[in-house]
């Protein structure tokens, strides 16, 4: 088949001086995408600045013969997520292709976490994502297309010890893609999230260091930038990915129980067993949806 092109896109990459941000810049580069690579070349707890990273990412683009400029503005400032977008548009005159990467980490057990840290990591996961997709949003919109990917993680969908704040911003990050998934759809903007292990600046304590090789950035990157691309359709969606393996997660809901009467305390303890039964399952699209079930029981 067909090798996968960008040609003719813009994309802007967040955190993308190091690790899977700057795989993704380079992989989206080489198959003709114009890139903007934002980095603010802090360490990885957020702390400092540095215009470096981003600038060697765009000199390794630019000498493999892609276009490419860099951009050392902060995501997490209005100002700075404005001029990332700008970036875009006074370089490449478009964009139209936001991939949310950029991120801290502030890990702590919750007893000893301060609001600092916590508002620290969400400001840059959360908020940022928020800035940098609000700033490009009017511009997909009036030109009918555009593609997202989030960037959320498996310590958002199922919790991790000691990283609250971490987790507490991925896990936004799934609800922000859908909803930006519903409110773009009839403008072509598609929406979509990946929940990735690999082996990074962001991860080296976390995973043995045997399997550096084995969860490189190089896994994860091709369905990103697959979720880019014109061709796919689907919206909405949350990716587990790396090591070779790629899964659709997703938010479910049980069977449940339900009585017309007004339910009890004791209703709740008696039936207990029925209300955390697992199957059937049922994946709903919308909140709409999701409130079908009790609809039908209010109206029957």
């Amino acid at each position: 088949m067909a090798e996968l092109r960008y040609d003719g896109r813009v994309a802007v990459v967040t955190g993308a001086g190091h690790g899977l941000g700057r795989q993704h810049a380079l992989e989206l580069a080489s198959r003709g995408a114009k890139v903007v690579v934002n980095d603010l070349g802090g360490d990885r707890s957020g702390v400092g600045s540095d215009a470096g990273p981003a600038q060697q990412v765009v000199d390794e683009i630019k000498k493999n013969g892609g276009e490419a400029v860099a951009n050392p503005d902060n995501v997490a400032t209005p100002e700075g997520a404005q001029a990332i977008v700008q970036t875009a548009l006074d370089t490449f005159g478009k964009v139209d292709i936001i991939i949310n990467n950029a991120g801290i980490l502030r890990d702590k057990s919750f007893k000893n976490m301060t609001p600092e840290e916590f508002d620290a990591v969400i400001a840059v996961h959360l908020r940022g994502s928020f800035l940098v997709t609000s700033a490009a949003w009017a511009h997909l919109r009036e030109q009918g297309y555009g593609r997202i990917v989030n960037t959320s993680s498996p310590a958002g969908l199922f919790g991790n010890f000691g990283q609250a704040n971490y987790s507490t911003a991925k896990m936004g990050l799934v609800g922000f893609t859908k909803t930006l998934a519903q409110e773009g759809g009839k403008y072509n903007i598609k929406a979509n999230a990946i929940a990735p292990v690999a082996w990074t600046r962001m991860t080296e304590d976390l995973l043995p260091a045997d399997f550096a090789d084995k969860l490189g950035v190089d896994q994860v990157t091709p369905l990103v930038a697959y979720l880019v691309h014109d061709s796919v359709e689907h919206t909405g969606e949350v990716y587990t990915v790396g090591g070779g393996r790629i899964a659709r997660i997703f938010v479910a809901e049980g069977p449940g129980y339900g009585q017309k009467t007004t339910l009890s305390v004791e209703d709740v303890r008696d039936n207990w067993e029925e209300i955390n039964s697992r199957e059937p399952l049922t994946i709903f699209k919308n909140v709409g949806d999701q409130m079908g079930p009790l609809i039908q029981q209010l109206g029957s």
